[in-house]
């Protein structure tokens, strides 16, 4: 057995049963640990496959931000356990409904999956070789060239989702002390400071 075929049902092993505990873990903060073994699998996947840039976003953005964002949250709430397990049993029975009906519909899917004789070369036709652009320069050339408006476009989308997020959640609250920073800037140190000339024998 080859080291890449042996990479790859390790990872594709090590993905499945992460992906698994993150549903069937008892403590939240067990789940996203096993979530980010997940993420860490499928990006040791991508590199298999070539993809290199993926497999690095994947570690920055999944890894470095979403998973640690969502253990950092899940370990600051105050999360009743026991609440949570009463409300599991309770909704138990829709879910296994709705995983059964998944599966039925994957199951028609796979049943009537072809595979195109020429879908591999057609897929190689767009593709450059990597002896002449690597990955990561043939994904920048194609996203900054063919699907530069398409690009900017879900960022503009990310933006402005970003700054509804904010609006929404701001609050002001009166009787609630906030830091002016033009006024500290301006400030006049001749008003900031009282100084005081305390004769000998007048101090408390």
């Amino acid at each position: 057995m080859a080291f890449a075929t042996f990479a790859f049902y390790l990872f594709a092993v090590i993905a499945v049963v992460a992906g698994a505990m993150v549903i069937f873990a008892r403590n939240p903060v067990h789940s996203v640990l096993w979530l980010i073994l997940a993420f860490f699998s499928a990006a040791g996947l991508f590199v298999l496959l070539g993809a290199e840039f993926v497999a690095m976003i994947m570690l920055i953005v999944y890894v470095g931000a979403v998973a640690v964002l969502f253990l950092f949250v899940v370990m600051m709430l105050d999360v009743n356990f026991a609440e949570l397990r009463e409300g599991m049993a309770r909704l138990l029975p829709i879910g296994l409904l709705i995983g059964v009906v998944l599966l039925v519909q994957l199951g028609f899917v796979f049943g009537a999956w072809e595979t195109s004789e020429q879908a591999l070369s057609a897929r190689q036709a767009i593709t450059p070789a990597p002896e002449i652009v690597d990955n990561t320069t043939a994904i920048g050339k194609l996203l900054y060239t063919r699907y530069i408006f398409l690009f900017q476009t879900a960022g503009l989308v990310l933006l402005v989702a970003m700054i509804g997020a904010i609006v929404l959640t701001l609050r002001k609250r009166q009787y609630v002390k906030r830091q002016d920073v033009l006024k500290q800037m301006y400030r006049d140190p001749k008003a900031a400071v009282n100084l005081v000339d305390i004769k000998p024998g007048q101090g408390a």
